[in-house]
């Protein structure tokens, strides 16, 4: 049987990146893509569990991790989103659901050790609070909670945010969650994100990540950690999140709260040099760290 340190779980899908000149951009993306990249960038054994309409098998080829630790599934169509950005920074988009592969079942994980199962959905159906109990059954569980907020079908086929109405239930069952700083105030009201992260916590999640376009915060019912991002240039911000937080959870399989953010954070600004998934090493890792966050000191690595 095979062995991994974590197994992320989501779909690829086929983007229409509209910039704000209107300029379009299509790349084949995915939280399951950007994830595995990161985890695997750590020196970490990564798996990943996708879905894909036959003819579009070709996306596979955008996967950094090796080839046969990819279980690929076959679905009745894939996923494919059109993004429309409205400003240079990307902060501000309306995305637009073109298609949807079929949801994730307990059935199609694939059977081994695995010291995390991620879910890095990217449309609500993707997954349901189902599979999250019943994987936590068999290890620890992280997951991104923007499949559980955001919506296909609204006005004119624009995706649209709602709140998880089963949080309070399968909250419990997670390990590490992830929310951006708006899908926190979505899920708990408050706009302040150091409060959402305690809220969440209170309501059962066992370790919470909050990203922000200026740093990223973990909380695990101690202290709240916070570090800045530090990126020399935004050119690849397309997995920001993805990529911080499959960072996050498998460093945290060895390393601190605070170390696992630090190493997490500079992934991630590492990753925003370049579109697409991340593709450095574990020293160059250490070498961002070393170069530009020396005053988190090192006793703090």
């Amino acid at each position: 049987m095979k062995r991994y340190d974590t197994m992320t779980i989501g779909h690829i899908s086929l983007d229409f990146n509209i910039d704000w000149l209107d300029n379009q951009i299509v790349e084949v993306g995915g939280a399951v893509i950007y994830s595995s990249a990161a985890a695997y960038a750590g020196g970490y054994k990564v798996a990943a569990v996708t879905k894909l309409a036959s003819a579009d098998r070709d996306r596979l080829s955008e996967f950094v991790i090796p080839a046969e630790d990819v279980y690929c599934l076959p679905s009745a169509v894939s996923t494919s989103i059109r993004n429309k950005y409205f400003t240079a920074d990307k902060e501000r988009r309306s995305c637009t659901c073109l298609g949807q592969a079929d949801p994730f079942t307990i059935a199609d994980i694939p059977e081994a050790e695995v010291g995390v199962y991620h879910l890095a959905g990217l449309i609500y159906g993707d997954f349901d609070g189902e599979l999250i109990s019943a994987l936590s059954e068999k290890g620890k569980v992280a997951v991104d909670v923007q499949a559980l907020l955001r919506h296909a079908g609204g006005k004119n086929g624009e995706m649209y945010f709602e709140d998880w109405a089963d949080k309070k239930k399968y909250l419990p069952y997670i390990d590490y969650l992830k929310t951006d700083a708006a899908e926190a105030e979505i899920l708990t009201g408050q706009p302040d994100r150091y409060l959402a992260a305690r809220m969440l916590h209170d309501w059962g999640a066992k370790e919470v990540v909050i990203t922000h376009n200026t740093e990223v915060i973990a909380y695990d019912g101690g202290e709240i950690y916070a570090c800045p991002i530090r990126a020399r240039n935004l050119s690849g911000r397309s997995g920001r999140g993805d990529t911080t937080f499959a960072a996050y959870i498998t460093e945290r399989q060895k390393a601190s709260v605070q170390k696992a953010l630090l190493w997490a954070t500079a992934t991630v600004s590492a990753k925003m040099e370049k579109p697409g998934p991340y593709r450095g090493s574990r020293s160059d890792i250490e070498e961002y760290i070393k170069e530009f966050y020396p005053d988190f000191g090192r006793e703090r690595l």
